[in-house]
């Protein structure tokens, strides 16, 4: 009898997980608008893309219909003369979203309290946003006094602040909700970061560990966790570059080997990265052998430590025993989320560093002839 009631407790379970659905519909008017159309904006972590199109009836009603909504919200736009609302929608929302006049400063959200959160804080901030441009116009006036120049000053950076406090007291207030990893991102006019820096960190770590426990599944999670291991990388950089000068890694081999960068002292060292996935390192890993086998012998000793910045271990280690890579390649698996694109503040892929043996990095982005006639005159 208990076999059979935990069997119909597994059961239950199963059909109420499987039966969300994964329609979603978005529908409101927008009073007071002269747009003929409004356009449905997905955002993800790797693309930006318009969905659908539809028209605005006379009394201003629209209505889109979502066939394949993800099981945890995902970001979405709603385009309208050019102005953005930001959605947070998940299978089974029925979301209204509707204004009248203004549609940022009056846009009013329904059936989802998500996107409720993320109105909360998008309004306020593109308000205050636009009151400082506003104070920003005022002060760019010719003519104006000493006096009228430093109230405007005064004026400008109290809201400056005002907002700032704003957006941070709802980042850790709302820090389980998705619309406070949008939050995190935001950024006034000039700023590059949110607060100070690389001690951004504490509110990034603060959404994402209750983002990880909330929304494990969620597609925004890893790059925010990338994210904090580039701000750890520069936070401790400093601690990581090794005598030799130059940030030390010790990542895994294919045969689940730590081989430590700094090991390689007294040699001359190309540190290359590249990515198995992106289908292209064929020819340069074929030259970079010819390369390799050319200054085998070189009286200085010469080698290669590869760096894969790719998510798939079968992909790499594929990829290095087909093309019999006859150096040292390791990966983290973490692709572009891992702290080695913050300590070498990698833009691009393929890309390396030539390290003489002294430890010092002598050349960027060096290949060909270029990268021999260098090695020419480092391994005598």
């Amino acid at each position: 009898m208990k076999r059979f009631t935990l069997c119909a407790t597994l059961m239950a379970a199963l059909l109420l997980g499987g039966c969300r659905s994964q329609k979603a519909t978005v529908s409101g008017r927008f009073v007071g608008s002269d747009a003929e159309e409004i356009y449905l904006e997905q955002i993800t972590p790797l693309s930006q893309a318009v969905i659908d199109t539809a028209r605005l009836d006379k009394a201003g009603n629209y209505r889109f219909r979502l066939e394949n909504a993800a099981e945890t919200p995902t970001l979405y736009n709603l385009l309208c003369n050019g102005v953005r609302i930001p959605m947070l929608i998940a299978g089974g929302d029925r979301l209204t979203v509707g204004a009248v006049g203004s549609p940022i400063r009056n846009y009013t959200v329904e059936g989802s309290e998500e996107t409720e959160l993320l109105r909360q804080f998008y309004q306020a901030y593109v308000i205050g946003a636009q009151q400082l441009e506003e104070i920003a116009r005022q002060f760019a006036r010719t003519g104006l006094t000493d006096e009228e120049r430093n109230a405007l000053a005064k004026s400008y950076t109290a809201e400056y602040y005002r907002i700032r406090r704003e957006q941070l007291r709802f980042i850790i207030e709302h820090k389980s909700s998705l619309a406070a990893v949008y939050a995190l991102y935001q950024r006034l006019p000039g700023d590059t970061h949110l607060f100070n820096g690389d001690s951004d960190v504490v509110y990034y770590r603060t959404v994402a560990d209750a983002i990880e426990e909330r929304y494990p599944k969620t597609p925004y999670l890893q790059p925010l966790l990338g994210e904090i291991a580039r701000m750890d990388a520069r936070i401790s950089l400093t601690s990581q570059v090794s005598e030799t000068g130059y940030p030390d890694l010790d990542l895994t081999d294919i045969y689940g080997k730590k081989v430590r960068l700094s090991s390689l002292a007294g040699k001359v060292v190309l540190l290359d990265f590249w990515s198995a996935e992106l289908g292209n390192s064929n020819t340069l890993n074929a030259e970079l052998k010819e390369t390799y086998a050319k200054y085998a012998g070189a009286p200085t000793p010469f080698e290669v430590y590869q760096v894969a910045l790719d998510t798939s271990k079968p992909a790499w280690i594929s990829a290095v025993q087909e093309q019999q890579l006859p150096w040292i390649s390791v990966s983290d698996l973490r692709g572009r989320a891992s702290s080695v694109v913050g300590l070498y503040n990698l833009e691009k892929l393929p890309a390396n560093f030539l390290i003489d043996k002294q430890g010092n990095i002598v050349a960027k982005d060096i290949y060909g002839k270029s990268l021999e006639q260098k090695l020419d005159q480092l391994t005598k």
